[in-house]
């Protein structure tokens, strides 16, 4: 480790230099330096004024008062061979002034940010359902993001409930949330009878249960597992579209299968809430008209469990979608309507001529993707996608529609880019053998692997070496976060993990046997997309503009991580709107670990201070020379 070891940051309780100044001064060596070192400044001053003058004087009077001479020496200072080197007080040489709420210091202007009506206690607001009513009905447009412009952002702190309290730990939390943190009893009616939530006094329980799966989701991903292998590492990434409480991504966990399960907001009020409560990755969304905010060949395996999805409609596009996020040899599985109609339709309330068009239209669908329908049983149905485009392309040749997309196309976009109607082309290959984009490890090997993406020289800039030394990099620095935070070494102190530019995903890779999960973000603006190689690694994460906010609910996270975010942001948005962001999506007595130059971070603490966090700046991890530095912060517990 290249620092002196930081002292422990609990939160809510920050080391005082009081204690240690007494300490200090109890050892007659340190207070002989002491007395030396005040001499030495002294004379320094006096050969100062003799030299520059009375108006020489003054400044540095005032230089003096924010630099004090006597430098405390910390008791866990790095010895050299020959002397101890003196830790410098970080706080002494970048203290702003004090001057109040609402002076402009540093450029910034501070001022209070009091706490959001109880009306946004659940706000989302590029899913506020108010605004989505000016959007389209059609293709399911007015439940895509729409964020809100410059002049209606919200300048307040959205409060939690009353009687929030921190969730259950995993994993407990898999089937118990308390009723105060999501108030909404709606399902525990809408889906009595299919066993989904139950309300049992001051929680909510989970059975396991889904429309699909009466005897539990572990049950129905055990049928699943008799279809495909499920145990041998080659399924490693899960996507689960129109999740519900998200129970089939919450059960495979224990599988080490990592599902992105999404949902839009829509009547059934908290579905995505009530996952993330219970602990399970999950984001509000939908399949309409844009890209899902994936990068292409993401995903090992795809589900719909009657997630009422019209997949033979649109020619196609929302298989067409699938198809492009799922990799190459993936698995897409769909259980409920159509599936079995012969049997269901009259429970389906729907005519049987309804249900056989629509899956003669997913069938003929999925052959012109050049799916494989591997297996239809009971109520589920599984299809393959081609290791590669090799047949293909000659069977294209024969069934045109949909065609394949432009070669020039970029199939990794998908930040606000619409969905279209032909096929996403894989990547070229010499034989039909041969897995298009290159052949992936098993789990857990393919964590540590070297990405096809970058094997190949698809990623600007990202080699070999740099992959291996974006790994020894993040073991030291998560090595050094958990001596600085001890509660971050606590498992089960954090569950949900955010973080916010995660580049190769390397902070994630070095909390993998902790029991939590980590959302990793690569912003729009970041100079190379790498979220594909992220999802190489059996990984999960999504794309994101951190000048808009998150398709995620208040109080989402327990831990947030942001590297080098308001350096990447400046002059693009507000800083307090990014701040104002994260204390959003963070939960009560929630933390954060940002990292960042020296002078930005003086910045964040000002307006941090402000939003009711307990902050603290800390050296690099290579000591105080370096000019980044890091702030550690707890969200306090507060509520309406």
């Amino acid at each position: 480790m290249g620092g002196p070891p930081p002292p422990h940051y609990t939160p809510l309780s920050k080391p005082g230099t009081a204690n240690a100044a007494a300490s200090y001064l109890k050892k007659p060596r340190r207070l002989f330096s002491l007395a030396l070192v005040t001499i030495l400044c002294s004379l320094s001053y006096l050969f100062a004024v003799w030299k520059q003058g009375d108006a020489t004087t003054s400044t540095i009077s005032k230089f003096g008062a924010t630099i004090p001479c006597s430098i405390a020496t910390s008791n866990k200072t790095r010895q050299t061979s020959s002397s101890s080197t003196v830790k410098l007080d970080f706080a002494s040489y970048h203290a702003a002034a004090d001057g109040g709420v609402g002076d402009d210091v540093f450029g910034v202007k501070i001022k209070k940010y009091p706490p959001c009506d109880i009306r946004y206690s659940e706000y989302t607001p590029c899913e506020d359902q108010k605004r989505s009513l000016k959007f389209e009905r059609d293709r399911l447009i007015y439940r895509e993001r729409h964020c809100p412009p410059k002049e209606e952002l919200l300048k307040c702190r959205v409060p939690a409930p009353h009687g929030y309290k921190n969730p259950f730990k995993w994993p407990q939390s898999r089937d118990l949330v308390w009723y105060a943190n999501v108030p909404h009893k709606e399902l525990t009616v809408e889906k009595a009878v299919q066993n989904w939530i139950r309300f049992e006094g001051d929680r909510f329980r989970f059975p396991g249960g889904g429309t699909m799966f009466p005897n539990g989701a572990d049950a129905y991903i055990d049928d699943i597992g008799k279809l495909i292998n499920l145990k041998d590492g080659s399924i490693r990434t899960a996507i689960d579209t129109g999740c519900g409480v998200a129970s089939w991504g919450a059960y495979l966990l224990s599988r080490n299968i990592l599902t992105m399960s999404f949902a839009p907001r829509d009547t059934h009020e908290a579905q995505v809430q009530f996952a993330l409560e219970r602990g399970v990755p999950a984001l509000i969304g939908v399949i309409a008209s844009k890209r899902l905010p994936y990068p292409s060949r993401a995903f090992d395996m795809a589900h719909c469990s009657r997630c009422l999805i019209p997949w033979g409609e649109y020619d196609g596009a929302y298989l067409i979608e699938v198809d492009r996020v799922l990799r190459p040899g993936g698995y897409w599985i769909l259980s409920g309507p159509p599936i079995r109609w012969r049997k269901y339709w009259k429970g389906w309330e729907r005519s049987r001529e309804d249900l056989n068009s629509e899956q003669m239209q997913i069938d003929n669908i999925t052959r012109s993707l050049c799916w494989k329908k591997l297996v239809e049983k009971d109520d589920i149905s599984i299809w393959q996608k081609p290791l590669n485009h090799f047949m293909c392309k000659k069977f294209k040749s024969l069934v045109k529609n949909p065609t394949f997309c432009p070669s020039d196309q970029n199939p990794d976009k998908s930040w606000y880019t619409n969905s279209e109607t032909c096929l996403t082309r894989l990547p070229d290959v010499s034989t039909n053998e041969e897995v298009a984009g290159g052949g992936l490890e098993k789990w857990p090997n393919r964590l540590t692997a070297l990405p096809p993406r970058i094997s190949r020289g698809t990623i600007n800039g990202v080699t070999s070496e740099t992959f291996h030394q974006d790994l020894q990099l993040w073991k030291r620095r998560v090595s050094y976060y958990k001596r600085v935070n001890n509660q971050l070494g606590q498992k089960g102190r954090y569950r949900n993990v955010l973080d916010m530019n995660a580049f190769l995903g390397g902070f994630a890779a070095n909390l993998i046997d902790d029991p939590l999960w980590v959302m990793n973000v690569v912003p729009v603006e970041a100079k190379v997309n790498t979220l594909g190689a992220i999802y190489e690694r059996g990984l999960i994460g999504t794309y994101q503009s951190w000048c808009e906010a998150m398709s995620t609910y208040p109080r989402t996270y327990d831990l947030i991580h942001a590297d080098s975010i308001f350096t990447l942001y400046k002059d693009r948005c507000e800083m307090e709107d990014i701040l104002l962001e994260m204390d959003r999506i963070l939960r009560p007595e929630g933390s954060l670990i940002i990292r960042d130059d020296v002078d930005i971070l003086v910045k964040v603490k000002r307006i941090a201070d402000r939003l009711n966090w307990d902050t603290q700046i800390v050296d690099h991890e290579d000591g105080p020379l370096e000019r980044e530095k890091l702030l550690f912060a707890v969200k306090l517990y507060w509520t309406v």
